[in-house]
């Protein structure tokens, strides 16, 4: 895919910083080729336990017409340590609905990189039209849904996958249902840093 430089009016920049969003730019060449860029930060439990206190990310969000490809890159994370990437309803407790996108493995030097293909923009949302039976796979699953209208969710974060490495970061240690069998760690980053109802994501028009 072939990209086109510009510039983004100061009119625009003025819109997206009264809106309060955080920073995020928006690019677009053409309808069907645009792209986002935004920061994560600390999570709130990260930023309250005073851990964590270098770490970065940067995620980059660019559509294709049918889907969209998300890259998150990180940097000063502890060595060595699995992380799982979600997209959320809220970025901070209780998070709403959340959705598993991939695993997230940092090097020794503490930098982490994932690139995921789904739906990112302003139409990212789940459904329950009603009750049905669920497969019960983990002792925590529930054996069925609670039936829901659409609900956007709008928000990234990332949890700590495991509870012990969380404490070896300085974290909290509390067990949370943030991975595949539901025995993560604390949320280690988020886009706290976007309004509740404003998610980074809601930002990109497909």
């Amino acid at each position: 895919m072939k990209f086109r430089k510009f510039v983004v009016p100061a009119t625009a920049v003025g819109a997206v910083t009264a809106l309060g969003i955080g920073a995020l730019v928006t690019t677009q060449a053409e309808a069907a080729d645009s792209s986002i860029s935004f920061a994560m930060v600390r999570s709130g439990v990260a930023a309250g336990a005073n851990c964590l206190a270098a770490a970065t990310a940067k995620v980059r969000v660019v559509t294709h017409g049918q889907n969209e490809t998300m890259t998150l890159r990180a940097a000063g994370l502890p060595a060595d340590t699995g992380f799982d990437l979600f997209i959320t309803q809220v970025p901070n407790g209780p998070f709403g609905v959340s959705w598993y996108q991939s695993d997230l493995q940092s090097g020794d030097d503490g930098t982490a990189s994932v690139t995921v293909v789904g739906r990112f923009n302003v139409e990212t949302f789940a459904v329950a039209p009603n009750t049905a039976p669920a497969p019960v796979v983990h002792p925590p699953d529930a054996a069925s849904n609670p039936a829901f209208a659409p609900i956007h969710t709008f928000h990234v974060g990332f949890w700590f996958n495991s509870p012990a490495d969380a404490v070896k970061a300085g974290c909290p240690g509390t067990v949370t249902p943030f991975n595949g069998d539901h025995t993560a760690g604390v949320q280690a980053m988020s886009t706290r840093n976007f309004a509740d109802d404003n998610g980074p994501l809601r930002q990109l028009v497909s």
